[in-house]
């Protein structure tokens, strides 16, 4: 591992706690920051954390990232030697109800991280952005070579804006930056505002499930063991500029044919309840990541079928807590 002090923020989130869970078994000192937000049932945040703080080399931080004194106090304390930033305010709907939060989540925080890595002369800041910033990009498969500046939703745009960002940074201060779009990232601790999650849920609970343009919408499923990979490819990785990649997994499968595949593996098919596309969805996501297999010999070896299949068997042997939480 090429380095040996890390911060990560968003460690009691969904991605950050497998990343940190991943460096810490390589004996990475994990620095770790979370503001443990009530977004969904901090139950979920707080089982995750107890988790890493398991390890001695795991030293959290309840720190909110958008109020820069408390995150240069960390930094001046623990001295990383590069950053990987995961956390943010997530989920593309709720961008419609509450925008603010993702100016001061997703752009603050991004700002006052990049500031910081300036300012304690951290060379290396990984952050992490979306399939979001494509926006109604009708080229297939999306590539990082495709124009984004047409986001269809906030939390899109804000994810634009920490790439411009990053790039600012890179370009006046030499901040080595890789930016990670990732794609309908799930596996177990995965956050229960999302499809995964939310349909199990209701199966089990004899409720319908609520299907968005009758199904017909197409995702490339990630699963975060090989985000996981990719991040640490990027960490390592020799030479840095700034560079932008796309992280996705390895099939791409319609919503109808994702429900009923959760069905086969819970043992139960689901009731439907079907709804025209909402807002700031987009029909298709299909990803070329071939920049990411060159540069970073990133292969996602997970399929939809792995990875629904372990999902759902961690669901069923943890349903008692997971069923007890409170909807998002």
């Amino acid at each position: 591992m090429k380095y040996k002090r890390v911060l990560v923020t968003g460690t009691a989130g969904f991605i950050g706690f497998h990343l940190a869970k991943r460096l810490l078994k390589e004996g990475v000192v994990v620095i770790g920051m979370d503001s443990i937000n009530d977004y969904y049932d901090v139950e979920v945040k707080n089982r995750r954390n107890k988790i890493l703080e398991k390890d001695s080399n795991y030293h959290f931080y309840k720190t909110n990232i958008a109020e820069y004194g408390k995150l240069s106090k960390v930094i001046e304390k623990e001295k990383p030697e590069a950053i990987i930033h995961l956390a943010a305010q997530a989920g593309v709907r709720h961008s419609l109800i509450n925008p603010w939060i993702y100016a001061e989540s997703n752009y603050l925080g991004a700002l006052n991280i990049f500031e910081a890595a300036r300012r304690y002369n951290i060379k290396r800041v990984l952050f992490a952005s979306s399939g979001a910033v494509y926006g109604n990009n009708t080229e297939m498969p999306f590539a990082v070579e495709h124009r984004t500046d047409h986001p269809i939703s906030i939390y899109g745009a804000t994810k634009k804006a920490n790439e411009l960002l990053a790039h600012s940074y890179h370009h006046l201060f030499g901040t080595e930056m890789g930016g990670m779009r990732f794609f309908t990232v799930y596996g177990q601790y995965g956050r229960p505002d999302l499809a995964l999650f939310k349909f199990i849920r209701n199966i089990l609970r004899d409720e319908p499930i609520d299907v968005y343009n009758k199904g017909q919408m197409t995702r490339t499923f990630t699963h975060v063991d090989d985000v996981v990979d990719g991040i640490i490819a990027l960490l390592n990785k020799k030479d840095l500029k700034y560079e932008i990649y796309n992280f996705s997994g390895k099939d791409s499968i319609t919503l109808s044919d994702f429900i009923d595949l959760i069905g086969k593996h819970v043992g139960k098919q689901a009731e439907k309840r079907f709804l025209p596309m909402q807002a700031g969805d987009i029909p298709v996501a299909l990803v070329d990541i071939s920049k990411a297999q060159k540069d970073l010999d990133y292969n996602p070896k997970v399929s939809i079928e792995e990875g629904v299949k372990d999902f759902a068997e961690w669901f069923l042997k943890n349903k008692e807590w997971l069923l007890a939480l409170k909807d998002s």
